[in-house]
């Protein structure tokens, strides 16, 4: 059953969140950047082109949301090449800190709301590098060209949504007072239809139009937010900034439906997370129950805690741990995981596995697990496809809402919160170290079906994210549905906590049904729903796209049908 739609519109002007196109297609979490993202494939830019330029305005358009003050993940499919990569642009901890970050004086870990709006949290923002290493590897068009666009909507200024407005208004005690400065001017919050200039935000981008990625890294940028950073209690330095280098990973692979499945690897738990449970509801025969039938939820609920139980104790930075991902996902191995499955009953017991007995050339520990609600992290997705059949699906974030809050005086620019990421308490495999990157749960993935992309999908939402990902590539592969219903299906969440969580349009017989079987629901559902799906799908040949975007936003499917 489909989730409710929230509504959508932008300056009067209709904004279509499914669509199809000849020659190529984009989806963003925003009408403005999809529309610089299409403009960049009309000008004849491929895929990578492309997502530079949107990365750009949507730290313009969604600034609460992402920006060169975070990081990500952007996983490219590149055709010529023949080659899948994770351009892995996630942050790291200043090379300081220590395990003890965020304890007090007596021990305690300081609560998430005071440590994640503290300089303890930022961490060396990647997402910049990531984008410049993908368009030296990748890219046809230069960097200086592509972050035009925004450079002219920082300066010219972009109407408010009704997205960034409701961020505004929920989550003011999130911001510094530099930052209210520009969202809250004269103590009065920017309401939808403002206009919303970031003139210190064009003049920071016009700087590394002019001078490159070295400004920002390793010139007076990066002085000033050293600088800035510290004085809010960070430990980052000007040699944390210099030495950041983005990465070129393999994705994590898995099997489904007869489909290949590339996804993010660690240090992002959300890859090796999404294709074990797609696996495991696979070989749960979940294709025999109807997609909205009490069976189906159930299924999918206990292979959530059973991969959500593995991902909390062998995740973290594969730097510094080892961390099983063969043994993870050897379908012997799931065999025995779903073994703990009773269709009847909730497992009350579901705790890790031992996946050391598949794993080759391992040094096998025991995992320190520690329990923590937070909240759920805000990010972006999107998804982009060329006609020359280069396929980008990227992650990217601030974290949580505005990141940690402080905006960079005389920069326009937001930085991150992603050390809160590590645990909080020291000894476990994610627990802070210097120069780690903290766990994550990004999931932007790409569908293979003979050796050719056929789906690029993502989401933000935390955790969530890899609920959301693997229920809109269990819509399409299993149930057959059409991109833009597999989308908007509604979707439920059983991972880190012990309570359901889930989309308005669950039904209440699946809600009774599982509560005869101990599920234990949220007592209600999600208001802003569980991620945002933005997805693009490619059909044969390359000569025919779809495009769909989640409703919990206003995102917008442009297809191109025109190129030079």
């Amino acid at each position: 059953m489909p989730k409710k739609k929230m509504g959508i519109n932008i300056n009067n002007k209709s904004v279509e969140q499914v669509a199809d196109g000849k020659e190529g297609m984009v989806a963003t979490s925003h009408p403005l950047a999809s529309r610089v993202g299409a403009a960049v494939l009309k000008e004849g830019g491929n895929a990578v082109d492309a997502a530079a330029a949107i990365v750009f305005a949507l730290n313009v358009v969604e600034p609460m949301m992402s920006g060169i003050g975070g990081s990500g993940f952007m996983m490219v499919h590149h055709a010529e090449e023949e080659k899948t990569v994770v351009v892995n642009g996630h942050t790291r901890a200043p090379l300081a800190v220590t395990p003890e970050l965020f304890l007090d004086e007596n021990g305690e870990v300081i609560p998430f709301k005071e440590r994640s709006t503290s300089g303890k949290a930022i961490g060396v923002p990647g997402t910049l590098k990531s984008v410049e290493k993908a368009l030296e590897e990748f890219g046809t068009m230069k960097l200086e060209q592509l972050i035009n666009p925004a450079i002219r909507l920082a300066e010219e200024g972009v109407p408010v949504n009704w997205v960034l407005a409701h961020h505004i208004d929920q989550f003011e005690h999130r911001m510094s007072k530099e930052t209210k400065e520009l969202f809250l001017p004269n103590g009065q919050p920017l309401k939808e239809g403002d206009l919303l200039v970031q003139k210190d935000l064009a003049n920071t981008l016009r700087k590394i139009k002019e001078h490159g990625c070295d400004v920002f890294y390793k010139g007076e940028i990066a002085e000033d937010i050293v600088k800035f950073a510290r004085e809010k209690g960070s430990e980052l330095t000007k040699n944390d900034m210099a030495t950041y280098e983005a990465t070129l990973d393999k994705p994590v692979w898995g099997d489904f439906e007869g489909h290949k499945i590339a996804s993010c690897p660690p240090p992002s738990s959300g890859g090796v997370t999404t294709l074990q449970i797609l696996k495991m509801v696979e070989l749960l025969n979940i294709g025999n129950h109807d997609i909205a039938s009490p069976d189906k939820c159930f299924i999918l609920s206990e292979a959530m805690r059973l991969g959500f139980a593995d991902r909390e104790a062998f995740m973290g930075d594969p730097e510094f741990i080892d961390i099983p991902v063969d043994g993870l996902l050897n379908s012997e191995y799931l065999k025995e995981r779903i073994a703990l499955v009773d269709l009847n009953v909730r497992n009350p017991n579901i705790t890790f596995g031992n996946p050391w007995k598949y794993q080759k050339g391992s040094d096998p520990y025991t995992p320190v697990v520690h329990h923590e609600e937070k909240p759920f992290g805000e990010t972006t997705h999107f998804s982009v496809a060329d006609k020359y059949g280069n396929v980008v699906s990227h992650t990217l974030t601030l974290e949580h809402p505005f990141g940690s809050g402080f905006l960079v005086p005389d920069l326009g620019l937001m930085l991150n919160n992603e050390v809160t990421d590590f645990d909080p308490h020291p000894g476990g495999s994610n627990q802070v170290e210097g120069g780690k990157r903290p766990l994550s749960s990004k999931s932007p993935s790409i569908v293979f079906k003979d050796g050719r992309p056929v789906m690029a999908v993502g989401s933000p939402g935390g955790p969530t994210i890899i609920a959301s990902v693997t229920q809109v590539i269990l819509n399409v592969l299993t149930y057959g549905l059409p991109l833009k219903e597999a989308v908007d299906e509604a979707r439920i969440y059983n991972g880190e906590y012990p309570l359901m969580i889930y989309e308005e349009g669950v039904s209440k017989k699946v809600i009774k049904e599982l509560e005869k079987r101990d599920h234990v629901w949220d007592e209600n559902p999600l208001p802003q729903g569980l991620g945002n799906v933005q997805a693009v799908k490619i059909g044969p040949d390359n000569k025919s796209f779809s495009g769909a975007c989640d409703m919990t936003r206003q995102g917008e499917a442009i297809g191109i049908n025109e190129t030079k």
